[in-house]
This record gives structure tokens, C-alpha cells and sequence, in this order.
């Protein structure tokens, strides 16, 4: 019997494009450097609050552009929402492609009624954080609970996905079918380390059968003695996946 591809085969995504790299260096030029050193293995970079505070973001956005490469500003919008709204319409000038936007029902509307042709990806809860730290925070309820319901109202305000561990992904295709586009970091292709800040994480093949549409992976190519071959290593197992 033939193999059933991943549910979320059902987008009209490029298989190449579900694969997102963290770019998560210090500056410009490493960047560049590591994008030549990927060449093709790579076709959507995500950059974040480090490159964004380096100086070079937006010099750096062009050049990816200018090759052909999705750019992903990871940089979670946090304010007032006409603060949001204005920020989000600069971004949205700039050719980027997808927007992280972190808040409330206010801000969420704010970036979406000022996104034009770009994707707000509204957070639900970070991979970085597991119950106990929950508790810390004050939230009473459990984690997929909490990413059900930021999910349902990033939806209902106009964003176009959301920011999910693939722990919880197979919850938010059940209670909202494909609706929102599901991207999924904490991919561990191998065993997680000790040191590693990512607390919910799941593999590349798990991600996509829980429902997600997109993986951030970032330091399993990154720190790879050749991040290249790592890169195309999980091109190939996605196109097993899709096929």
C-alpha cells in the first residue's frame, strides 16, 4: 500500500519552501557568507532580532531578495497597535514575506489591516517555554489550550498563521482545519542537547504529521560541519514526506 503524504499536503506550497532557515548570527556579513555557503539548499530565511539590531537588516533583506530568497522578519511585534499598524506597513513596503506579531486581539488587527502582501504570523507560545514556566507567568491554563485559543483569535483578527511547537499543531488542525498556516521551530532532526533552550520540540517527520505546513530549523544546519549537506538532508527527507 502507497504511503499517505503529511495532511497539510494539501496547501499548494513549494516542497522546498517548507523547510525555513533561522539565520540566527550576529551580523551582515556572517550571514551572507553562510547564505553562499547553502546556496540552493535554502529557499526562505528567517531573520531576527539579532540581525535585526546589528545594523544591516534591511541592506541584508534586499541582498537575500535580489537571490531569489523568501525573507521571514522574525521580530514579534509587541506595542500599542497604531505603532504595530505603522510598523507592519514599512515592513510590508520592503518585499518581506512573512511577519511575527505577538499580542493581544488590538495588536494582531492592527498588523493584519496594515500586512498588504505579506503574511502576519501571529505567536502563540514560545518553544522556549514548557509548563513550569507558564506557571511563572501567571497562565492558568495548560499549553495546548493556550495555543488553541491565541490561534483561534490570530485567525479571527486576520493574520494568516501562527507560530506553533509541533506538539500542539495536531490540536490546531483539528479545531481549525487549514485555516491558518501552521510553522513549527523546535525541530530537533537529532536528539536533543542538554544546553539546548528549546524545551518543546519534535523531529522534522513529526512536525509535518502533527500538521505543520512550514519547520524553523536553525542550529542543527547552522552548527553543522557542512551546513549545506545538513540542509539538503532535510530538503530530502520534506520531498520523502510529500511525494
Amino acid at each position: 500500500m502507497s504511503k499517505q503524504p503529511p495532511i497539510s499536503a494539501i496547501k499548494n506550497i513549494p516542497s522546498r519552501d517548507r523547510l525555513m532557515f533561522a539565520m540566527d548570527v550576529p551580523d551582515s556579513a556572517t550571514a551572507k557568507n553562510l547564505a553562499e555557503r547553502l546556496g540552493g539548499s535554502v529557499t526562505v530565511y528567517k531573520l531576527g532580532l539579532e540581525l535585526f539590531l546589528s545594523g544591516d537588516y534591511f541592506e541584508l533583506v534586499e541582498w537575500m531578495l535580489k537571490r531569489d530568497k523568501k525573507v521571514f522578519a522574525d521580530l514579534k511585534l509587541f506595542d500599542i497597535p497604531k505603532t504595530v499598524e505603522r510598523a507592519t506597513r514599512q515592513l510590508a513596503g520592503r518585499g518581506i514575506h512573512y511577519l511575527t506579531v505577538h499580542g493581544n486581539d488590538g495588536i494582531l488587527q492592527a498588523a493584519a489591516s496594515a500586512k498588504g502582501d505579506m503574511k502576519i504570523l501571529g505567536v502563540t507560545s514560545l518553544t522556549s517555554l514548557d509548563r513550569g514556566d507558564l506557571d511563572d507567568l501567571g497562565f492558568q491554563c495548560d499549553v495546548e489550550a493556550l495555543v488553541a485559543s491565541r490561534a483561534k483569535r490570530a485567525l479571527l483578527h486576520g493574520c494568516d498563521g501562527v507560530i506553533s511547537s509541533g506538539l500542539e499543531a495536531a490540536r490546531l488542525r483539528a479545531e481549525l482545519d487549514h485555516k491558518l498556516l501552521v510553522i513549527t521551530p523546535g525541530i530537533r532532526p537529532v536528539e536533543n542537547r542538554p544546553s539546548d533552550d528549546q524545551k518543546r520540540v519534535v523531529s522534522v517527520e513529526q512536525a509535518f504529521a502533527f500538521g505543520a505546513d512550514h519547520i524553523v530549523v536553525g542550529r542543527p544546519i547552522r552548527d553543522a560541519e557542512e551546513p549545506a549537506k545538513a540542509a539538503e538532508a532535510i530538503q530530502q527527507t520534506i520531498a520523502d514526506l510529500f511525494s
